[in-house]
């Protein structure tokens, strides 16, 4: 077995996919699900969540995910496999964390597409009003409830449907498609950015607190509780609530899709790195424009764009298109708003298609570490995990159900996400710990300090959605885990677990619940409501998220030190390291077919 010195020589193998995207397809995977439906919702919940401060809470938030994007940058190329997220945990912690932080990607992956979907209905509704947009005749979108209707629901599963169906071709053509949909959908947001710049109005930036984050409020409502958040606390409350987190989703799926990237250590890194950077500078300058593009007859002095005539106009439901419709006049107006209508179908679109690739990427890979059962891996001979894509399917449906309207699966798949993400810095400690020497085509600067700071700043994320949102999420977390176990106790190949490693995963994820529910985010029960309408919990604002850091850095530097030896990641490498035919051995034992494709 190597020494400490030794040069890692193996890498982990995928079998059955093919190496078929290049610098631009990888990039623009990444890209097209950042500028989804993000960029049609975040800028409006942003402007009503702070008003002018809302572009603080972009850029804080751009800055925070750039950080997460270099991580996974690096990682990835070490590491070019499909379903990296799920796998990077698995090599330097073993099966705990890697079960756990495995099952956070499976589920931020599953539930985005049927979002994206929300968002095509919520625009779409518009094309059904005709000339009575109080009483139209099909009706898929319901304005006053917010959620969709039964054959909204249909037209959503349709969507699904079609999402999957273009994923079996190979990825060679799925590549050209989604190339042509992501040059749209970075084409129009900028088209847009240039044109509402003509349409300035500099008063708007003065309002519900101004530019000043400590003067910023806004109404938000909570667990059905109308609340008045102000200064810091709603800036920071806005990161992940109001959808700027969420927008920001999707540079990692270049490390998802990192078996089918041709020269993957040369151009996955880069890839990451280009498209979230696209993507934070789009993002922020459709908030300035958004803010300055605004109706000021619509802003109330006091509320702002927290003002009720901003919740009635059209602005609410089609931010962008409504904006465009009174910004301009006559058919250019008709036109422009026209794009952006059409774009609103466009781009959501993009992003569930992305995302229902990259959940069978991630299904595949979490087979690769035998947490799923071996047929996850299954390919047909265009190299798609089949089995995978299908079951992707099906448990977006189920996503569909209790969560019928956009911003309501926000929340829940920022936390996820952030869950996910939160295991990247801890991967990175370790193997900058252990695997000093390996290959790092892209090696990120200042890594010692950084990763450690990246996993606070991720936890914060998760602190700020709320308790509303966490506890929701700890439901789907805890059947994950029965499901999961499930499969390990009646697979003898299945990965044996350190539990004395991994005891600090509950204590984690416990420990984040606990701070949630005695904080001020998203009205915990142990929150004391005011008659003003302000609510205070028994950990204060600002000492709440002193507690955060200092948890983040004691669960950080537990988790390095219950990471696997050296000789115990190099084990892990060289289990994923054989080619078809060792998986096809593996397979034969575990009772499934053998005819996996060679690689």
């Amino acid at each position: 077995m190597a020494t400490e010195t030794a040069v890692v020589s193996s890498r982990p193998v995928d079998v059955g996919l093919k190496r078929e995207m290049g610098l631009i397809g990888a990039m623009w995977a990444s890209e097209t699900s950042i500028i989804g439906s993000g960029w049609l919702f975040g800028s409006f919940y942003a402007a009503v969540a702070v008003g002018p401060a809302a572009i603080w809470a972009w850029v804080i938030g751009g800055i925070i995910v750039i950080i997460l994007a270099l991580i996974h940058a690096e990682l990835g190329g070490m590491f070019p496999v499909a379903g990296g997220t799920a796998r990077f945990p698995h090599l330097a912690f073993g099966s705990g964390a890697g079960i756990t932080f495995g099952f956070f990607s499976w589920l931020q992956a599953v539930t985005v597409a049927p979002i994206e979907c929300f968002a095509v209905i919520q625009y779409g509704q518009y094309w059904f009003n005709g000339k009575n947009p109080t009483h139209p005749s099909f009706v898929i979108y319901d304005q006053t409830t917010m959620n969709v209707t039964h054959w909204g629901f249909v037209i959503t599963i349709a969507l699904m449907a079609i999402f999957t169906g273009v994923n079996f071709f190979a990825m060679k053509l799925f590549n050209l498609i989604n190339s042509g949909i992501t040059w749209w959908k970075v084409v129009i947001p900028v088209g847009a950015i240039i044109l509402l710049l003509f349409k300035f109005h500099s008063g708007n930036f003065s309002v519900q607190g101004g530019l000043n984050p400590s003067h910023a409020y806004g109404i938000e409502t909570i667990n059905g509780t109308n609340l008045l958040l102000h200064g810091w606390h709603a800036l920071f409350y806005a990161i992940p609530a109001s959808g700027i987190v969420f927008a920001y989703l999707g540079f990692e799926q270049a490390d998802q899709l990192a078996g089918e990237i041709k020269n993957p250590q040369k151009n996955l890194p880069w890839a990451i790195i280009g498209a979230i950077l696209i993507g934070t500078l789009i993002y922020v300058m459709l908030q300035v424009v958004f803010l300055g593009a605004t109706p000021h007859s619509l802003i109330d002095t006091k509320l702002g764009f927290a003002s009720s005539a901003v919740a009635a106009s059209p602005i609410a439901v089609a931010p962008f298109a409504a904006l465009a419709a009174v910004a301009f006049v006559g058919t250019f107006a008709k036109t422009f708003s026209g794009v952006l209508r059409a774009d609103a179908f466009i781009s959501p679109y993009g992003t569930g298609q992305m995302y229902e690739t990259s959940t069978s990427r991630v299904g595949y890979g979490l087979a690769r570490n035998r947490y799923y059962p071996s047929i996850f891996t299954r390919t047909d001979r265009n190299g798609v995990p089949w089995f995978s894509l299908i079951i992707a399917f099906v448990f977006g449906l189920i996503f569909l159900l209790p969560f019928p309207s956009w911003h309501d699966l926000v929340s829940l798949v920022t936390s996820a996400s952030v869950l996910m993400y939160a295991g990247a810095p801890l991967a990175l400690g370790v193997f900058r710990k252990h695997l000093p020497e390996a290959a790092r085509p892209y090696k990120m600067p200042g890594a010692v300090v950084i990763a450690p700071i990246a996993f606070v700043l991720a936890n914060l994320i998760i602190y700020w959605s709320g308790w509303e949102t966490l506890w929701k999420l700890g439901v789907a977390i805890v059947i994950g885990y029965i499901l999961i176990l499930m499969h390990f106790s009646d697979n003898p190949h299945a990965p044996k677990i350190n539990w004395r490693n991994s005891i600090w995963i509950g204590a984690y994820l416990v420990g984040m619940g606990i701070i949630s529910w005695f904080g001020e985010f998203g009205l915990p029960p142990s929150a004391v409501l005011e008659k003003n309408g302000n609510y205070r919990g028994h950990l204060p604002f600002w000492w709440d998220m002193l507690v955060v850091v200092v948890f983040s850095l004691v669960i950080y530097y537990w988790a390095m030190n219950s990471s696997q030896s050296r000789d115990e990641i190099e084990q892990a490498i060289e289990a994923q390291g054989g080619g078809a035919e060792d998986w096809e051995a593996h397979v034969a034992e575990e009772g499934g077919a053998a005819e996996t494709p060679a690689a």
